[in-house]
């Protein structure tokens, strides 16, 4: 059994963003699991959606790493957004 290069670059590239993130926003808030697989599913969106729209930027092997960083960030930012705006716990 083979494994292709586009899961595990997509494992090292959302480790690399969400790293990244929690760099320049100073804290994860407590969702560093959930910003880690909003990354990394990102990140292997992202590799489909360059292969079917035909964006060759960057690449690694097969593996297009532009797209994959740019949706890896968009699911970043939604994970955010949705912590953000959703209900917060009360402490009692």
């Amino acid at each position: 059994m083979a494994i292709g290069p586009a899961p595990v670059l997509a494992l090292l590239v959302g480790t690399l963003n969400t790293a990244l993130f929690v760099l320049v926003r100073g804290t994860a808030g407590g969702q560093l699991p959930l910003l880690f697989v909003a990354a990394v599913l990102g990140a292997w969106a992202g590799d489909a959606l360059g292969a079917r729209l035909g964006v060759d930027v960057l690449r690694i092997g097969d593996f297009r790493l532009l797209s994959a960083v740019a949706v890896a960030w968009i699911g970043l930012a939604l994970v955010s957004v949705v912590a953000i705006l959703g209900p917060s716990r009360r402490r009692l």
